[in-house]
């Protein structure tokens, strides 16, 4: 069965990774070869081996490095640690030129040099190494030709044997070639008229045989079988024809073998195709195929014979073409055309067809091409010997050609760089101060010759400071020889600056050549002077609004050097780069850019001058540019607008605000004086701190607001100036008490007993000539509602009906309405709002006089309803007492009565209870509150005649208050607490502005005073109008005292006329 392919060229290739060893990892005190071993067609970067660990070198301080001085073009090595690893390029060992006829995978190497370098250069280590390139299968078997024909003659006996062409594979070893297989396609066609019978094609690996003509056998094998007879009689049956067998030649090379294993009749079938391939022993192996077509023509029964198996033979290189080498000959016994000889080339690369050409007729082997052995120094391949018959018959011969070494190259002289010396096209650069005996090149000489025409010797010519000393104390290949270019005294760049050193090589072939080569050592100078500087800091004045590519300074630096050393850059630092240039070369300072002092007034930075030794040296200065001012900037408020609130009636001279103005200039530019353009007379300034000073103090009243324009003008010549404009708001203080507007304090409401609740009764108007909250009024009735029945919105100010009308409610009712605003402290004022409960008006003199009277009433005494009601009704509480008094007597007498009577009744049966007994006077448990007897007393006090015309009520220091002229006290809230009634949206809360100084007086009126319809004759002087301002929260009307404005305003009422009272009727 065929073998699957497993593996592909990755397995093959770490194979030979694995191969990566170090040939030699001890070394003795001398210089060794370094040997290594690599596997060829790797990638980049492959390690090969550590260099400084084979050479016992301890790394990793620095101090020591490494060089690859040869081999890298597929080599290279870390300079650090030694670590030597492949290049990018990759490695082929088919195409190295020095392995093109090598048939030993050992003697398949690379060359390379490693220098060891020491401490600055102080010692210098060459190291030869040489790299072996390890086989791998990356070439494919193939045939001369796609189509192989073979010719077999009719009626050869079983177990003929042909010699099949052979592959050839350009790897080696167990890459190389490993068996053949011989394959036939069904359907195996013959010539027309002639019957074909298929065959079987399976894989047949070939085994170890012989090149024995006589069946040799070796591995197991696989039988093609071909139909026997003719007509087609017998095509059911099947016979074997053609075996492939593979024999091992002397030389280690695998040869095809086609065997006869049955009769072939050329009548039968004039021909075969078969598939022969060939396998490589690679993993995964390769393979390729080609078509052997087998022919049957008649009998050619004997092959061709060389004279001898292997012929070997001497070949001066450099051989002109046509140059004869040997002639191969072979014999064939038979005659005619099956014994007519013609000679190819066998197993034989294309080197070989290049350079040689073989005479097919006469096997006379002849230059073709010249020969250098420097390139090919040997020649290995087969020749085969073919008769002309039919099948033709082989035979073959191996040739073997040493290429002989002829003196014609010249020793070779390569100078290369050592170690941290730079070497470029011929010339070497070396500081002064190098120490002697140091080594500034690499001097390698070779030649490609052989032998004693290879052996070079070398010196140096002519009187110069430096000498030549062996790279490696031991003997290495003459060939090549590796020499260190030392200084042989001191280098003096002020003598001499340049040598030329010309180092000449021999060999020593006959007769003998030689060339030379020079290499140009030129002396550095030492740079050890920095530039230096005249000044450490340079200050210059520069003015702003400049012209931009104006020089503003220049700096000067000198250096004690010479040369490169000498010659001096200039530089800036990176912080002013794009606002400052330098010229490099001599030094002017240009400025790129518009200075502005008012952005930036100062500039400080370095100026670096560097020379251009190596290493560079360099020194710095400081550099400050001062930018001078001009006045180019006006002066600028902060703001274009300012705006102030001050509180009206402040005092004159006072301050109202602060404007602030600047000016982005300096000095005299930046002072400036300032001006008031509008209301000076009103309104004056500061000039050092910009503060506006009143000089009147103001009424928001009479103007709430003030514009003016203030004016900066700088000092500047031409002075620049700027205004701006300032708003002064006058903010309102609450100086003004409410005002009231209606109702008069002699106006009156008729209001019917039948009205409902919620009756509008009045409203109270009022206004405040302030503003905001000092504006916003609070309406609250104060006094005169002992019985709740009215009720004011504190908003809208409107009086409404809350309580149910009685016949006690009939008459003059005074509400004390009180309008305070919101301000801080309150503002307030009084008003009377007078109401007539009744049902008409049938005598307005008596409500006139009424009215009159109430004026003069004092507030703290509550004017409500009919003052006789509540007479009434007490002599009627009496009248009842009396008489409930005297029926309960009675009705005690009669009990105790009939009580003892029962019981002397009924002495001697029943008994009434103890229960029966408390029971029957339980009664009089009702008599505890004696209320005749207080109503009694009652009666006898002293009361007004018309007492239920007008009720004062004042407020006493405890919050209790006076009910009535008896002055008892009852719990009551004071006269500071009213009801508020909500009044429309538009409704002035005025009442929260009301405030009071002074209590006013408690009046009481006298027994004589006259029935309701009648003026009363005490009466409290007040003003036609609502005039009572103060500064208090509420009202007193506790004080018993006539108070200073009912003293001050008696005698003026009383001379004034009275104004005609105004009605409102409800009905």
């Amino acid at each position: 069965m065929l073998r699957m392919r497993t593996t592909g060229w990755a397995r093959g290739w770490c194979l030979g990774c694995c191969l990566l060893l170090p040939l030699s990892l001890s070394l003795a005190a001398a210089k060794q070869l370094l040997r290594y071993r690599l596997a060829e067609e790797g990638p980049a970067d492959v390690r090969i081996g550590n260099v400084a660990a084979d050479l016992g070198i301890v790394t990793g301080s620095g101090e020591v490095t490494f060089s690859l001085e040869s081999g890298s073009e597929y080599l290279k090595i870390d300079n650090l640690t030694g670590e030597l690893s492949t290049s990018e390029r990759r490695i082929d060992r088919e195409k190295l030129p020095q392995c093109q006829m090598i048939f030993d995978e050992n003697e398949c190497f690379l060359d390379f040099e490693v220098s060891v370098i020491g401490p600055s250069q102080s010692w210098v280590d060459l190291f030869e190494g040489r790299v072996i390139v390890l086989d791998i299968n990356d070439n494919t078997p193939t045939f001369p030709s796609p189509v192989l024909t073979l010719t077999v003659e009719e009626n050869r006996p079983v177990g003929t044997l042909y010699l099949l062409p052979t592959a050839t594979d350009r790897d080696f070893g167990r890459n190389g070639i490993e068996r053949y297989e011989l394959l036939q396609e069904p359907g195996g066609g013959g010539s027309e008229g002639r019957r074909a019978g298929p065959a079987d094609s399976a894989p047949y690996p070939g085994g170890g045989g012989n090149s024995a003509s006589g069946g040799g056998s070796g591995g197991s094998k696989r039988r093609l079988d071909a139909p026997e007879g003719g007509g087609g009689t017998n095509a059911g049956s099947r016979s074997s024809v053609f075996e492939l067998q593979v024999a091992d030649t002397p030389d280690g090379e695998k040869q095809p073998q086609l065997i006869v294993k049955g009769a072939l009749d050329r009548e039968q079938r004039d021909s075969y195709e078969l598939t022969l391939r060939v396998r490589d022993g690679g993993d995964p192996p390769r393979s390729s195929q080609a078509i052997l077509r087998v022919l049957i023509t008649d009998v050619n029964d004997n092959s061709p014979r060389f004279e001898k198996s292997v012929y070997e033979a001497d070949l001066a290189e450099n051989s002109a073409p046509g140059t004869p080498i040997l002639q191969l000959r072979a014999a064939d016994l038979d005659v005619g055309v099956n014994g007519q000889i013609e000679y190819v080339f066998g197993a034989a690369t294309e080197s070989v067809r290049r350079l040689l050409r073989l005479d097919e007729t006469s096997g006379w082997l002849s230059v073709l091409h010249r020969i250098d052995r420097e390139e090919v120094n040997q020649l290995r391949f087969t020749v085969m010997a073919r008769d002309r018959g039919q099948p033709p018959k082989t035979d073959k011969a191996t040739v073997v050609l040493i290429i002989k070494d002829e003196n014609d190259n010249v020793p070779s002289i390569e100078i290369r760089k050592i170690g941290r010396i730079p070497l470029k096209d011929g010339v070497a650069s070396v500081a002064e101060d190098v120490l002697v005996d140091t080594p500034i090149a690499l001097v390698q000489v070779s030649d490609r010759d052989q032998g004693e025409n290879g052996v070079v010797t070398c010196t140096v010519v002519g009187d110069v400071p430096f000498q030549l000393k062996p790279a490696s104390e031991t003997e290495g290949d003459q060939n090549k020889k590796k020499y260190f270019l030392h200084t042989s005294a001191p280098l003096d760049y002020e003598t001499t600056r340049e040598f030329n050193v010309v180092i000449v090589a021999v060999d020593s072939g006959s007769p003998s050549l030689s060339s030379n080569n020079s290499l140009i050592v030129k002396v550095g100078d030492t740079n050890d002077n920095p530039p230096v500087f005249g000044q450490s800091v340079v200050e210059v004045y520069f003015p702003e609004n400049n012209i931009p590519g104006e020089r503003v300074a220049t700096v000067l630096a000198t250096d004690a050097d010479s040369g490169k050393n000498a010659e001096i850059t200039y530089s800036l630092d990176s912080s002013v780069m794009g606002i400052f240039a330098i010229d490099p070369d001599s030094g002017d300072i240009f400025v790129n850019t518009v200075l502005d002092r008012e952005q930036t007034d100062r500039y400080e930075f370095k100026v670096n001058a560097k020379d251009k030794g190596i290493p560079v040296l360099q020194g710095s200065t400081t550099v400050i540019v001062q930018v001078a001012d001009k006045n180019d900037n006006d002066p600028k408020f902060m703001q274009d607008v300012f705006t102030f609130y001050v509180k009206e009636n402040l005092q004159p001279n006072s301050p109202v605000g602060m404007v602030t103005v600047m000016d982005a200039d300096k000095g005299r530019n930046a002072e400036m004086s300032l001006y008031i353009e509008e209301n000076s007379h009103i309104f004056s300034i500061e000039n050092d701190t910009g503060t506006i000073y009143s000089t009147m103090s103001f009424d928001r009243e009479l103007q709430n607001t003030y514009t003016f324009r203030v004016r900066a003008v700088d000092g500047g010549d031409p002075p620049r100036s700027a205004t701006a404009t300032v708003s002064l708001f006058v903010m309102d203080e609450n100086d003004n008490a409410p005002t009231i507007a209606l109702p008069t304090n002699m106006s009156y409401t008729l209001l019917p007993p039948s009205s409902n609740v919620r009756t509008v009764v009045a409203t109270v108007l009022a206004t405040d000539s302030d503003d905001g909250i000092n504006a916003d009024l609070n309406y609250s009735i104060v006094g005169g509602n002992p019985f709740k029945l009215f009720e004011i919105d504190s908003t809208s100010g409107v009086v409404s009906l809350v309580g149910k009308l009685t016949h006690k409610h009939y008459g003059l009712h005074r509400l004390v309405v009180q309008v305070n605003d919101s301000g801080q402290p309150s503002q307030s004022t009084t008003a009377l709002v007078h109401v007539f409960v009744n049902e008409s008006v049938s005598n307005a003199s008596v409500i006139d006089s009424q009215i009159a009277r109430s004026l003069h009433t004092p507030l703290t005494q509550d004017i409500a309803g009919d003052p006789s009601y509540e007479i009434s009704k007490q002599r009627l509480s009496i009248v009842v007492g009396v008489v409930a008094g005297i029926m309960a007597v009675i009705l005690i007498i009669l009990i105790v009565v009939m009580a003892r009577y029962c019981r002397s009744k009924n002495k001697n049966g029943y008994e009434a209870g103890k229960k029966d007994h408390e029971d029957f006077f339980t009664p009089q448990q009702h008599d505890k509150s004696k209320k005749p007897k207080k109503d009694k007393k009652n009666k006898k006090s002293k009361q007004p005649l018309y007492s239920s015309i007008v009720t004062v009520e004042a407020s006493k220091p405890n919050g209790q208050r006076y009910d009535s002229v008896n002055e008892k006290l009852s719990d009551s809230p004071s006269m500071g607490r009213y009801r508020s009634v909500n009044g429309g949206p538009g409704s002035p809360d005025l009442a929260r502005h009301y405030k009071s100084s002074s209590p006013l007086p408690t009046v009481q009126l006298h027994p004589q005073s006259p029935t309701a319809g009648k003026k009363h004759q005490a009466v409290q002087d007040l003003p036609p109008a609502n005039t009572f301002v103060g500064a208090g929260d509420n009202i007193s009307i506790g004080s018993d005292h006539c108070s200073e404005y009912s003293c001050q305003t008696n005698n003026k009422y009383s001379k004034q006329m009275r104004p005609h009272p105004y009605i409102t009727v409800f009905g």
